[in-house]
């Protein structure tokens, strides 16, 4: 960037990718940047938090779910003004009989999606890219 004034210092940030039966968990966004869009559910790390600790936690709070961390899928890169986050994602496990997702924390909605209709969504910008580039959506 040449203009400082827009930098802004990363941030480490963690995303849970649920995929249940052939339906990908997404959460809207509820604040800037990208208000209003669906995206994979997740947040900040929390100093001296582990990443799989904030991958769960993160879910929890935005999904109501009580997910467990799996492998790490992929990497994100999220910038825009006044923003810079470095997103670290997850596969998670969603317990068998896990109640439905209800939003929470940073999230407006949470829903579960059939895989064939998630580019149709509106999408925080990268999203269907990431999913694609790891095998999520074919």
């Amino acid at each position: 960037m040449t203009d400082g004034s827009t930098a802004a210092a990363p941030v480490v940030a963690v995303g849970g990718i649920a995929v249940v039966d052939g339906a990908l968990l997404l959460v809207r966004r509820a604040h800037p940047p990208h208000a209003g869009a669906w995206t994979i559910p997740g947040g900040r790390v929390e100093p001296g938090e582990a990443l799989t600790d904030a991958v769960e936690r993160e879910l929890a709070e935005e999904t109501g779910l009580d997910v467990r961390c799996g492998r790490f899928l992929g990497l994100a890169e999220r910038m825009g003004p006044g923003y810079h986050f470095v997103i670290l994602d997850f596969l998670v496990d969603v317990p068998a009989g896990a109640v439905p997702p209800s939003a929470g924390g940073d999230a407006a909605d949470s829903a579960w999606f059939a895989l064939e209709r998630v580019p149709d969504l509106d999408l925080v910008d990268g999203v269907e890219a990431f999913l694609r580039a790891h095998g999520v959506l074919a």
